[in-house]
């Protein structure tokens, strides 16, 4: 019986990731194509901050990591709806899979006179100097596994600058082996 259990859960990650490859491939190529249409809107960060973070508890929660994150009710952003979760999906998804058992992922916003800063920091393993370089080019696009053996396209990233790029904003990481990761983006306060 156990191993029947085993055998299901194993089709069911295998699946799952199946998806997730599909998903980013098919993102990536719809946004190539320019179908993606772009709408922003005033958005309160810290609802779109919640929802993210409900969305991927149970990854985070499978290595007991705290995702944190500010609830200033405050903060607004001007952004896309779709490509704001997106993108903050795939920078927190990132951070989990990077990150060892119970480790912080966390999410922060602050607000400059025409942009806002976005922060995903984590307190996972670093990435390598050689690899920083190629994080955002689409023409070295690889995939690491995470510290559960995690997989992924290696094209979320691609999607996360496109996005960002689309909304005059800049991305970037900050990392150090051993201690952890930031990636950051900006949005301007009013499109």
């Amino acid at each position: 019986m156990i191993e029947i259990e085993n055998v299901a859960n194993n089709i069911c990650i295998t699946a799952n990731k199946g998806f997730k490859l599909l998903e980013d491939i098919l993102m990536w190529a719809r946004t190539q194509q320019g179908s993606i249409p772009f709408r922003p809107q005033v958005l309160n960060f810290a609802v779109i901050c919640k929802e993210v973070a409900e969305v991927l508890k149970p990854n985070a929660d499978s290595k007991n990591i705290a995702i944190n994150y500010s609830e200033s009710e405050y903060l607004n952003v001007t952004a896309d709806i779709d490509m704001l979760k997106t993108v903050l999906r795939n920078l927190v998804s990132n951070a989990i899979k990077f990150t060892n058992n119970e480790g912080i992922v966390s999410i922060s916003a602050q607000q400059s006179d025409s942009t806002i800063s976005v922060t995903v920091s984590d307190n996972g393993v670093g990435i390598p100097a050689e690899i920083m370089s190629k994080l955002f080019d689409l023409s070295a696009v690889f995939s690491s596994k995470g510290t559960a053996k995690e997989t992924g396209s290696g094209l979320g990233l691609i999607i996360c600058k496109e996005f960002i790029e689309k909304h005059g904003g800049k991305i970037w990481a900050e990392s150090e082996e051993g201690k952890g990761s930031d990636f950051r983006f900006t949005l301007p306060v009013l499109l």
